[in-house]
C-alpha cells in the first residue's frame, strides 16, 4: 500500500550544526550568526505513483552535522508550506515552479523541470536563517525529529513502497504489534469500547503520531472525530506526559459549549484513540486567512465565546498555553470550538504558577520568553494577540525574523492604530500589558475580561447557552460535509487496520503500565 507521507531517514539523532548544497550538487557553506552552517539540503529524484490516483512525489535530500536522511514530499506539500510562509514572511521572495494547466503533467521534461525549481525553493529555506528556524520549515525537513537508522548509502526509489511499508505497517498491523508490548488500560477501562464499535469513514488530518479520521458509531449513529495514536511514537519522543495530560484535560471539556469534548478515549496494544467532537466549520486561521481581518462586532463575538472557554479552563486549574488561530474551530453554526490542548497544564491551583518554555513563537508572552514563572495571565496576552490579529490582519510585535520578534515583544511599546473603537485598544492595552502583575485579568481572571467595555453589549448566560446568532455562519451542509478538510488528506485511504480489536490478558496488561488510565467511556444509563 503506497502511503502519502514517505519519511525514510538515516540517523537517530537530532540534526543541529548544518550546511548547505547549491543547485547544481555543489556544497555552499554560507555562515549563521553563531559560526555554524546551514543544512545540506536538495531535491535529487522524483517517483510517480499510481495507486487509485496517479501522484508524483519527490525526494528531498538533508545533511547535518555529518548525518543525513531523505524525506519524500508531494507537489502540494512544498505548496501548503509556501502559503504558511508568505503569511509568516512577507518581505522574502519565495515562489514555486508552477502547475500546467494543459498537456501531461507527468511528462518527464515537466517533472524534470519541477524538480529544479523546487530544488530552488528549498536552497531558500536554508540559506535564510528566520525561515530556517521556522517550526514549519523544520518539521517538512524532519529537522528536529527522531531519525531512523538505515544504510547510508540506501538504494533506489523503487524500495519506497517497501520502506514505508515497514516504517508505518498499518495495512497489515503485524509488524507493530509483535513488537509493541499491550498496556494495562487501568481501572478506568471500559471493556465494551473498540474500534470496531466504529466505522472509520474518511481520513480528515494527520499529525506526528498518526491520523485524525472521520467515523461514526455503528449503534448510536453519531460522527466523532477520532485521533489515532501509534503508541511507538509516542514513548520514542518522550510524549506520554503531554498525551495523558490532553486526555485529562479533554474529559473536563464535555461540561463547556466552547471547547472539544472527548466521549470516548481507549487503546489496542499498538494505538491510542480519542473520540472527539467532530468540528466542520473550518480553522479561523483559514478563514482569518481568506479575509485579512475581520468587523470588529464579528472579532467582538469571537474574544467573547473564547473568553468563556478560557474562563472555563481556568476554573478547573488549566492553563490553556497555545491560543492561536490555528487551535480555534468553528462549528457548522459559527461558533468558537477550542482545540489541542497537547501543551496545557493541568492541576493549578488559584496561587499556582509553571516555567514550562511553550508556545507558538507570534503569540508567547513576555514572561515566558524571559523563562520567568508564569500563571493563568499568560492565557490572557495571548487572548490579546489574537484578538489584535482578528482586528489588523497580523499578530502584535509580528516580524519575519523570529529573534527580533522576541525583542519586540519584550521591548517593543503597543502601536494601535486609529481604525478600531476605544474600547477595543483599551482592551488591548490591557490584555498585551508586559508586566503580568499590571495585565488584565491578573486580579480577577476572567471576571476582569468579561466586565471590560469592549464585552458590554455581551450577555455572557446567552452567550454560554449558544443563544446569540454568530455573525458569521460556514454554510456547512450538516455534519457529513467536508468541503472545509483539505481534499488530499480526504483521499487517502481508510487503513484497514483501525477497526481491529484486540484482547489482553492478565499477564500481558501488567507487563507494561505506560498508559494507565488512558482508557474511557462515558457511564451507561441503567
Amino acid at each position: 500500500m503506497v502511503k502519502r507521507y514517505f519519511e525514510m531517514i538515516y540517523h537517530p539523532n537530532k540534526a543541529t550544526d548544518v550546511k548547505v548544497m547549491n543547485s547544481s550538487g555543489n556544497e555552499a557553506v554560507p555562515e549563521t550568526e553563531a559560526g555554524a552552517t546551514s543544512p545540506t539540503v536538495s531535491v535529487t529524484n522524483s517517483e510517480t505513483i499510481e495507486k487509485n490516483k496517479k501522484f508524483t512525489v519527490y525526494k528531498v535530500v538533508v545533511e547535518a552535522a555529518g548525518h543525513k536522511w531523505f524525506v519524500f514530499r508531494r507537489y502540494n506539500e512544498f505548496s501548503k508550506l509556501l502559503d504558511i510562509l508568505k503569511r509568516q514572511y512577507p518581505n522574502i521572495p519565495l515562489k514555486l515552479p508552477g502547475k500546467k494547466l494543459f498537456g501531461n503533467n507527468f511528462s518527464s521534461d515537466f517533472i524534470k523541470n519541477r524538480r529544479q525549481g523546487l530544488n530552488e525553493f528549498v536552497q531558500k529555506l536554508v540559506t535564510e536563517p528566520c525561515l530556517l528556524q521556522s517550526a514549519e520549515v523544520r518539521e517538512f525537513l524532519n529537522v528536529d525529529k527522531n531519525l531512523v537508522p538505515l544504510s547510508p548509502d540506501e538504494g533506489p526509489l523503487d524500495k519506497v513502497q517497501d520502506l514505508a511499508e515497514a516504517l508505518y505497517s498499518e495495512e497489515k498491523g503485524s509488524d507493530v504489534d509483535k513488537e509493541e508490548k499491550p498496556v494495562d488500560l487501568g481501572p478506568k477501562e471500559k471493556k465494551n469500547v473498540k474500534p470496531s464499535d466504529f466505522e472509520f469513514l474518511k481520513v480528515i488530518g494527520k499529525g506526528s503520531f498518526g491520523r485524525v479520521l472521520l467515523a461514526k458509531h455503528k449503534t448510536e449513529g453519531n460522527v466523532y472525530a477520532v485521533k489515532v495514536l501509534q503508541k511507538k511514537m509516542i514513548l520514542k519522543r518522550n510524549e506520554k506526559n503531554h498525551v495523558m495530560s490532553e486526555r485529562n484535560v479533554l474529559l473536563k471539556n464535555l461540561h463547556h459549549p466552547f471547547l472539544v469534548g472527548l466521549h470516548y478515549a481507549f487503546q489496542t496494544p499498538d494505538k491510542l484513540y480519542f473520540v472527539l467532537d467532530y468540528v466542520n466549520g473550518g480553522e479561523l486561521f483559514f478563514h482569518l486567512q481568506r479575509e485579512r481581518y475581520f468587523p470588529e462586532p464579528r472579532a467582538r463575538f469571537y474574544a467573547a465565546e473564547i473568553t468563556s472557554a478560557l474562563g472555563y479552563l481556568h476554573s478547573e486549574g488549566i492553563i490553556y498555553r497555545d491560543l492561536k488561530p490555528e487551535n480555534i474551530l468553528l462549528d457548522y453554526k459559527g461558533h468558537v470550538v477550542l482545540t489541542d490542548f497537547g501543551l496545557s497544564k493541568e492541576g493549578l491551583t488559584e496561587k499556582d504558577t509553571t516555567t514550562t518554555f511553550c508556545g507558538t513563537p507570534e503569540y508567547l508572552a513576555p514572561e515566558v520568553l524571559r523563562k520567568q514563572a508564569y500563571d493563568k495571565a499568560v492565557d490572557w496576552w495571548c487572548l490579546g494577540a489574537v484578538l489584535y490579529e482578528m482586528l489588523y490582519g497580523l499578530p502584535p510585535f509580528y516580524s519575519k525574523d523570529t529573534l527580533e520578534m522576541y525583542q519586540n515583544i519584550l521591548n517593543k511599546p503597543l502601536r494601535l492604530r486609529t481604525n478600531i473603537s476605544i474600547p477595543a485598544r483599551n482592551l488591548l492595552e490591557g490584555l498585551l500589558q508586559k508586566d503580568k502583575s499590571k495585565r488584565l485579568g491578573a486580579a480577577n481572571d476572567v471576571e476582569d475580561i468579561k466586565k471590560h467595555d469592549f464585552f458590554k453589549a455581551i450577555n455572557w448566560v446567552d452567550l454560554e447557552a449558544k443563544a446569540i446568532l454568530p455573525p458569521y455562519n460556514p454554510n456547512v451542509r450538516g455534519q457529513m460535509d467536508l468541503k472545509n478538510i483539505d481534499p488530499e488528506f480526504i483521499r487517502e485511504p481508510v487503513p484497514a487496520s483501525l477497526s481491529r480489536s484486540q484482547s489482553l490478558s492478565a499477564s500481558v496488561q501488567d507487563a507494561d503500565v505506560s498508559f494507565v488510565g488512558f482508557s474511557y467511556a462515558p457511564p451507561t444509563e441503567l
